[in-house]
């Protein structure tokens, strides 16, 4: 953690001079690369109007030991957001061009027109490890227009129960950074593994300081894993609030049976990382057939996480099933649908038929045109 802190704060105070030092290789290596007018413009200006929409890093501010805020300046193409959506960045490692989805976390009005991010580094996460670790001030990144319906409605609830766990909350800080003053009657449960992995402590434990909020939290290592159950205690109105959860997908899936239980569905809220998995299938072999490598994958993997394990660049984007930023053709076999358990094949007359990757699964031996 130490050198993490060490190098941010080392590279804070030069973005400006890492910005011109890379735009003068870039400079350099155009003058030996055909390039367009729009290309050379790119160099000059890249956040410029009308250029395709990007982002400049300026600050690195670590949440946690496993988390950090991604401060943006976003290019003048940016259309701004509604508090609790998310964005798609791209970013580039090791030559490689790579898309994940994060849910803004900035105030929507700040005067400066920075935005932000607050990635948690999960095992094995490419991206997020990288941009927690390795990111510095002055990288560009690619960046999608805002997205998603896990917000506030245009009437605010007159009370509101938020329940979040570990990077849960970033939807939700957004939320609450932009309009607790107009929520009036606000409880906020989170869930983390221990004190030290509470994403914005601090900044939740000012607000109930102030009585801006109720803060409940839910630490596992001396409390264990949340149960819905206890709601009775620590929300005794749950009922009668609107509710927004977010976090790993045993919360999310408790949540919808807990509500539906109690005949209160319209009144929940989800956001889901991840889709929610049916009953694994037996799996099979996938033949990535640009690539010439096949791999052998169980039912429950997604074919883009089974391709990205084997080295195989795949094109990629929420890794949810919403963005289609995934979608390849099969060109033989048929996959299955991790969500709802739909077999997709292809047979003689079809041809190549469409999937997404990231929420397909081999059906058997199937392959891929990538």
């Amino acid at each position: 953690m130490t050198a993490t802190l060490n190098r941010t704060s080392a590279t804070r105070h030069t973005p400006r001079l890492a910005g011109l030092l890379d735009g003068a290789r870039k400079v350099a290596h155009a003058l030996a690369t055909p390039l367009v007018p729009a290309d050379y413009l790119d160099l000059i200006d890249p956040l410029r109007a009308g250029a395709d929409l990007r982002g400049r890093i300026v600050d690195v501010t670590p949440e946690t030991a496993d988390s950090a805020t991604i401060t943006i300046q976003p290019g003048r193409g940016w259309d701004g957001h509604a508090p609790g959506q998310y964005i798609r960045i791209g970013i580039d490692i090791d030559g490689v061009r790579h898309w994940r989805a994060y849910s803004l976390t900035h105030r929507a009005d700040a005067a400066d027109g920075l935005i932000s991010i607050t990635p948690k580094a999960i095992p094995d996460g490419k991206v997020s490890n990288h941009l927690v670790r390795a990111t510095t001030p002055g990288t560009l990144v690619m960046l999608d227009q805002a997205t998603g319906d896990f917000t506030l409605p245009a009437t605010l609830p007159e009370r509101t129960l938020f329940i979040t766990a570990g990077s849960g909350i970033t939807p939700v800080i957004g939320m609450l950074r932009n309009s607790l003053d107009d929520l009036g009657d606000v409880v906020q449960i989170h869930c983390a593994p221990s004190e030290r992995d509470v994403m914005f402590r601090d900044e939740l434990l000012s607000y109930a300081v102030a009585s801006r909020l109720t803060l409940h939290e839910n630490h596992d290592d001396v409390a264990g894993v949340l149960d819905l159950a206890s709601l009775d205690t620590l929300v005794p109105d749950w009922r009668e609030r609107e509710v927004w959860v977010c976090g790993p997908t045993g919360l999310l899936d408790a949540a919808e049976a807990h509500w539906e239980a109690a005949g209160l569905a319209d009144r929940l809220h989800v956001e889901r990382f991840r889709p929610s998995v049916v009953e694994p299938g037996d799996g099979g072999t996938v033949t990535f057939d640009r690539s010439t490598v096949t791999v052998d994958a169980d039912g429950g993997t997604p074919i883009l996480d089974a391709g990205e394990a084997a080295g195989v660049l795949m094109p990629s984007g929420c890794r949810m099933g919403i963005c289609f930023g995934c979608v390849v053709p099969l060109r033989e076999g048929a996959v299955r649908d991790l969500r709802t358990g739909e077999i997709t094949s292809t047979d003689e007359n079809s041809g190549a038929v469409p999937i997404q990757t990231c929420v397909s699964a081999a059906a058997g031996a199937c392959a891929i045109d990538l």
